[in-house]
């Protein structure tokens, strides 16, 4: 298994994106942004990170990673995660954020286990209003709120 930039066409890329979100209208809003890695396994495609600046220098956002499902487990996600850091700490980047369901806490625990903190919650992100289906669950959670974690790309030494 290997990481690398991608540089071809992203709608191929799909159904990482939608592993990772429920929302097609949100995907449709990002998916060109940014620049894309992707976990290969030979010549196929396992996972996919999506890194994109923000509006403050130095910080970027981890917008968009998934690992195919029969592959999760395996380590992926984490190199995804370390060649993302790689990249934005190549680019100057000082922070970078990421954001999943409050309800999904096997995200919170591998973003957690990557180095990201607990930064903020935004209430009622995810709703028709934003494109999501009503009722959607998550382990049985109802998917409401949002949370961003980050990580100190200075301070990483440290840990």
């Amino acid at each position: 298994m290997h990481v690398e930039t991608y540089q071809a066409y992203r709608a191929a890329l799909l159904p990482f994106f939608t592993l990772a979100d429920d929302s097609a209208v949100q995907i449709a809003g990002y998916i060109a942004l940014g620049e894309v890695l992707v976990a290969r396994d030979g010549d196929a495609i396992i996972g996919h990170a999506q890194v994109i600046e923000t509006d403050d220098p130095g910080v970027f956002e981890l917008k968009s990673m998934a690992v195919g499902e029969a592959r999760q487990g395996e380590g992926i996600g984490r190199a995804l995660v370390e060649a993302t850091v790689a990249l934005c700490r190549e680019q100057g980047g000082r922070r970078l954020i990421v954001s999943t369901a409050a309800a999904d806490t096997g995200n919170l625990r591998f973003y957690q286990r990557q180095g990201f903190r607990m930064e903020r919650i935004v209430r009622d992100a995810f709703g028709p209003a934003t494109g999501y289906a009503e009722g959607l669950l998550v382990d049985g959670i109802p998917l409401r709120d949002q949370v961003f974690l980050d990580r100190d790309l200075e301070a990483d030494g440290e840990r």
